[in-house]
């Protein structure tokens, strides 16, 4: 899997937890728009990233290139992480997650096991 690191904030942290998931993960940390690309293009599979807002900053890019029903805001300010949405997300076959750079060690574990159960 090649998980590809977007978003305004933490990136490198965001990196570290995806690489816990397995060395058959690959990862690359990238502006938002080149990650959007890498999505696009096939270059990637996955697209996280993390932001104040969960939605903003984390999915503004990706939402603009792959289109609104390819991402999903796992968290919120005020909102955790849901584990059964996120793997609803994952079963409809999304491919970018963003969340809130304070949710991040809920959020990307969840995200990380959705897609390596599904």
């Amino acid at each position: 899997m090649r998980v590809v690191i977007g978003g305004q904030v933490d990136k490198k942290e965001v990196e570290a937890l995806v690489k816990e998931h397995g060395e058959e993960i690959t990862t690359s940390v990238k502006s938002d728009v080149e990650a959007a690309m890498a999505i696009k293009s096939g270059q990637a599979d996955i697209y996280v990233g993390a932001c104040a807002t969960g939605g903003g900053g984390a999915l503004a890019m990706a939402t603009a290139i792959l289109g609104k029903d390819q991402c999903e805001t796992v968290s919120m300010p005020g909102r955790k992480p849901d584990e059964a949405k996120i793997k609803e997300a994952v079963k409809q076959g999304k491919k970018a997650f963003g969340f809130t750079a304070d949710h991040k060690r809920e959020a990307v574990p969840l995200i990380m096991n959705a897609l390596l159960n599904k």
